[in-house]
């Protein structure tokens, strides 16, 4: 579908590029017509969602061109739209991803760093009393103003109905065979109550790496808002921290001017802070748990031929990830080699080859 439009839209398959890397979308990049003869070139981006992905965050906007529209002048360093006969276009960014020229856990210059504080106080200033695009997010995962402690409930109960419940049929043995039960959300919850009412405001909610693109000019742009929510300005900064995985220094220098920040564009926006951010980093490492554990298996399924190498390799990974978050979760730290016989009992269950036929 995405191909097809892009060819329409272009009026050239030759100029059509794609399809990108990615995991959610279907995306292909091809140039329009010029209006003048020296208008620098311009890239446009047509995407789809994939078609029977998991979505192991929730979505609050009906539409991330809606969004973005809505955010012009308000947020800098995004994509421009461009309406093209049915399809909305995102203006391509020429550039490299931030984690291609810094890799995860390096620091970066301080000109990008100060380009991503300044993001936060621009975030800041957005309330959702502010934003015309529509919201679609159930009421049921939606907080009061300023309730910080609901805020973060609900996305534990998102995480616990729309990825642990919704994926016990296929993963049940091995969630147990990890200590992943239903138990693990009531300690959960225990662990990371009590947080400090903040104002509200405009969430990206996945900082990382690869959703930022500096140009040739040394500017930072934002992409992939589609998981953008109004809620605790702690909790963005957090999500940023866990995904960025700063060297430690860094990591304190972003706290303190993301805290300086957003005070100064909406006062109380980093009250509590020193108590709530490690409540909130363990939220994020307890969440991970969940969507780790379904992505390694499926990433066993998809592989043509799985052997002891790959089954240890993956419970090596998925080890990590279970010992970060014992204590949120209130669960004992497996053995690299439990976790990896966990792992190989579920695939030779439900994806191992029999009669010469893949499982489905």
């Amino acid at each position: 579908m995405a191909l097809r439009r892009a060819v329409e839209v272009s009026g050239d398959a030759g100029v059509v590029e794609g399809p990108l890397h990615g995991y959610h979308h279907e995306t292909y990049v091809f140039p329009l017509p010029s209006r003048t003869e020296e208008a620098e070139a311009v890239r446009w981006k047509c995407r789809e969602p994939r078609p029977g992905l998991l979505w192991f965050d929730r979505r609050c906007f009906a539409s991330e061109e809606e969004l973005l529209r809505a955010l012009q002048g308000r947020i800098g360093g995004i994509p421009d739209l461009i309406q093209a006969g049915s399809a909305g276009l995102q203006r391509f960014i020429e550039g490299e991803t931030l984690g291609a020229l810094y890799g995860s856990g390096s620091g970066i210059p301080l000109s990008l760093f100060g380009q991503i504080v300044s993001l936060f106080g621009q975030l800041a200033r957005v309330k959702p009393d502010s934003l015309t695009a529509e919201r679609t997010c159930a009421s049921v995962y939606r907080a009061s103003e300023g309730d910080t402690d609901g805020f973060l409930r609900r996305l534990i109960l998102f995480t616990e109905e729309e990825v642990y419940q919704r994926n016990m049929p296929d993963f049940k043995g091995l969630f147990y065979d990890l200590g992943l039960d239903g138990a693990s959300f009531g300690k959960l919850r225990e662990h990371v109550s009590g947080l400090t009412s903040r104002p509200f405001c405009l969430l990206h909610a996945d900082l990382h790496r690869e959703n930022f693109v500096v140009d040739g000019l040394g500017r930072l742009w934002t992409i992939d808002w589609e998981l953008a929510m109004f809620g605790d300005p702690l909790y963005d900064l957090a999500t940023h921290l866990y995904l960025m995985r700063y060297p430690r220094d860094q990591a304190d220098r972003m706290t303190e001017r993301w805290s300086e920040t957003v005070e100064s564009v909406a006062p109380g926006s980093s009250a509590g802070w020193e108590a709530d951010l490690p409540k909130l980093l363990a939220f994020k490492r307890a969440q991970s748990v969940f969507t780790d554990v379904i992505r390694t298996a499926l990433s066993l399924a998809e592989e043509a031929e799985v052997d002891e190498r790959l089954l240890v390799r993956a419970g090596g990974r998925m080890r990590q990830v279970l010992h970060a978050a014992k204590e949120p979760l209130g669960i004992e730290s497996p053995s690299e080699e439990d976790v990896t016989a966990s792992l190989g009992k579920w695939y030779f269950k439900s994806c191992a080859p029999v009669g010469g036929r893949r499982r489905p």
